[in-house]
């Protein structure tokens, strides 16, 4: 069934990201990602991507979360802000709406999977290398 309402203009795609922090060994970490797929493939990024049309964006930072790390956040998940720079994805007009979660001091395992070829946790102070 075709939707009743069509615009001529074009829509840009919505990513979702949850940017996660932990006291880990005595340090704050961040948990990144090492992307499995082009765009990027090969680069640390922040867990996250794009927004299925039934949810909402804290469901979907908190599903792609999981996908990429097997991770789940028990509590709290803030909003961040939002990135949405023209030409920051290659594959097209993309804005992502950024979340942020903070984790008990603990062990947190966590595994690479989905399209993440593997995840880490990362001391704040190295995450930009």
């Amino acid at each position: 069934m075709s939707s009743p309402y069509c615009y001529k203009y074009p829509r840009p795609a919505v990513t979702t990201d949850l940017v996660v922090f932990a006291w880990i060994d005595h340090a704050l970490q961040t948990l990144l990602i090492r992307r499995k797929h082009d765009p990027f493939e090969g680069r640390w990024a922040i867990p996250g991507g794009f927004l299925d049309m039934d949810e909402t964006a804290e469901a979907g930072a908190r599903r792609e979360l999981l996908e990429e790390t097997g991770l789940k956040i028990p509590g709290a998940v803030e909003p961040l802000g939002f990135f949405a720079a023209p030409g920051r994805d290659p594959r097209g007009r993309t804005i992502t709406l950024a979340h942020v979660a903070t984790l008990p001091a603990g062990d947190h395992p966590i595994e690479g999977g989905d399209d993440a070829a593997e995840a880490a946790w990362r001391p704040v102070a190295e995450a930009r290398d």
